[in-house]
């Protein structure tokens, strides 16, 4: 790789609020027109070292030089020359595009013939010109993502810092940032420091440092720490046994670091130096096929993090089977959704078994979340027909949802509360009362391990905890069905995994599970995918065959992000890929 100028030089940096040590003895190079990311788990200290960069904070210890000014002694300097977009994008939701621009504008003193001039060109950029008027708040996700990055290049940057742009955004939008950060570091040498929770994004940079506690793990390519695991990644083909069961069984094997369902087969990451006896009896057991397959960078991030969290989940091993009168869990029929003059869903039509993952994928704004609000009685649908456990939400809505469970976007846990008294009021919304109430909080209480949070407000948790939290108030009564809205956003793949453990195990216990997911290889995990778009399901079938249908004579089968994108653009081209299905 050909030298580039040093943009950003990290020394000895350290930081530290009050007895917490965020940052230790820290030291990196970041290089111009490079694309350079920033992972690790949650609390390792990706944002904090971003404010730092951004001159936001003062370090504690150690110094950043940026574009050779001293982020502590030369800050005043660094606003013309550096552009931060925080998580969630830090934009004012009641003003519209063009007035979010004029704000930052004015905060970075630009002058209005400059600005209009930037506006121009960051619209045309951005591809936002004819949203101007629209209110911030009223954006997609992808769009909001825009129109962060058009208020962090206001000032024509140098340097870019973007905290967890992707979070929440669809694959279509994340595939737009990508052209937009490609231009800026090709062609015109800006250095892009991207901040990511999707390992697969990490893999797309051309370095990366990799934080864990305040500390720098690795620091390099991507393929540098991929290239460790070259014979360490296999994968179980098709095994006969239930794919969730092998993959918990794998998880505990003390050889495995890491596993993952993938389509119909069963991915595994094997302990550097281990043996094979114990995966090869597990392989013949279950009638799969054993194959080498090339390693991925999240393979590597967690085995460098010591592995996974392991194949057992406590909250599935703590409840009771699940029975249902009825074969199928939820059905959809001609449901649809009008705000006013707009259409949310359009005619949606699919049918969920018991004991089924069944995942709901689609652009921001496709209607993915109108239909869960409708299947759990949140929403009233302006036609059709929703019916829960054998129960129409309509003509029974109490005893439909009381066989429900829902984890909505952002959690929606209630922040003048506290932790216990979320709990509590989950429980007590559930029809929970007396000993019952008291047990299954405290089993709660010590599934997710909230004991030393329990007066702390939600909106001071760790995201990783805020997701445990929500979790727990959704499964307290232990309901038959489980909806699950974007519930993993924005948390690092090891909480993923423990996300996951928890869901596979209670589906193996006969709970039904409905979950929408920007990540896509969480969308493997599901048994099938209806994907949404302008309103409607445009396929409807398992992620294997979503796949192969995607995929291009002569050309290997495509990743499930390829092949929602090959989907929505043959919608967009006025040739559906193929017709939605209502059953398997």
């Amino acid at each position: 790789m050909t030298a580039s100028p040093v943009a950003i030089e990290i020394s000895n940096l350290s930081k530290r609020f009050g007895q917490t040590e965020a940052l230790r003895d820290i030291g990196a190079v970041i290089h111009a027109g490079r694309l350079t990311g920033l992972v690790g788990p949650d609390g390792a200290g990706k944002t904090t070292l971003m404010r730092l960069m951004a001159g936001l904070m003062h370090p504690c210890a150690g110094a950043i030089q940026v574009l050779g000014l001293d982020t502590v002694r030369q800050a005043e300097y660094l606003p013309e020359k550096v552009g931060y977009m925080p998580q969630r994008f830090g934009l004012y939701e009641d003003l519209s595009v063009l007035e979010n621009l004029r704000l930052y504008a004015r905060l970075r003193g630009l002058a209005d013939r400059a600005a209009r001039d930037s506006f121009d060109r960051l619209l045309d950029f951005t591809r936002l010109g004819p949203f101007t008027e629209r209110l911030a708040g009223r954006l997609s996700g992808g769009m909001k993502q825009k129109l962060g990055l058009a208020c962090a290049l206001l000032s024509g940057p140098s340097v870019l810092l973007l905290d967890e742009p992707g979070v929440g955004v669809d694959p279509v939008s994340r595939q737009d940032l990508w052209r937009m950060v490609n231009a800026l570091t090709v062609e015109q040498g800006v250095a892009v420091v991207w901040a990511t929770a999707y390992l697969d994004e990490a893999e797309r940079c051309e370095s990366v440092i990799l934080l864990n506690e305040g500390r720098v793990t690795f620091d390099g390519p991507p393929g540098q720490l991929t290239a460790r695991l070259a014979d360490r990644s296999l994968c179980l083909v098709e095994p006969r046994q239930d794919r969730r069961l092998v993959l918990a069984r794998a998880l505990n094997l003390p050889e495995v670091c890491d596993g993952v369902i993938q389509g119909d087969s069963v991915r595994v990451v094997l302990r550097q130096d281990a043996g094979r006896e114990a995966l090869a009896a597990l392989v013949a057991e279950s009638g799969a096929r054993l194959t080498r397959v090339a390693p991925r960078f999240e393979d590597g991030f967690i085995d460098l993090l010591g592995g996974g969290p392991g194949g057992t989940s406590v909250l599935a091993e703590r409840m009771n089977p699940v029975t249902l009168d009825c074969e199928l869990a939820v059905e959809c029929r001609d449901l649809t959704r009008r705000f006013g003059d707009f259409l949310a869903t359009d005619g949606v039509d699919f049918e969920v078994r018991q004991g089924e993952i069944f995942g709901l994928l689609g652009p921001n704004g496709a209607g993915k979340s109108t239909t869960f609000k409708m299947l759990c009685g949140l929403l009233r649908p302006s036609a059709g027909v929703a019916r829960v456990a054998g129960f129409n939400l309509a003509a029974a809505p109490s005893r439909a949802k009381s066989q429900l469970g829902y984890m909505a976007q952002k959690f929606s846990l209630y922040g003048l509360l506290s932790v216990q008294q979320n709990l509590e009021f989950s429980a007590g919304v559930y029809g929970l009362t007396g000993a019952v109430k008291r047990d299954r909080i405290a089993e709660m209480v010590d599934i997710f391990h909230l004991g030393i949070y329990l007066k702390e407000s939600p909106e001071s948790l760790p995201l990783g905890y805020k997701q445990r939290l929500a979790l727990a108030c959704a499964v307290i009564h232990e309901p038959a069905v489980l909806f699950l809205d974007e519930p993993t956003s924005g948390v690092d793949p090891l909480t993923r995994r423990e996300f996951w453990n928890h869901i596979n195990g209670l589906v193996r216990k006969g709970v039904t599970v409905l979950v929408t997911t920007h990540f896509m290889d969480e969308a493997e995990y599901c048994d099938r995918v209806a994907l949404m778009y302008q309103a409607r399901v445009i396929a409807l079938d398992t992620p294997d065959a979503l796949k192969r249908n995607a995929a291009v004579d002569g050309c290997e089968t495509p990743s499930m992000e390829q092949a929602f994108i090959h989907l929505i653009e043959a919608v967009d081209a006025g040739q559906a890929g193929m017709p939605a299905r209502t059953a398997a």
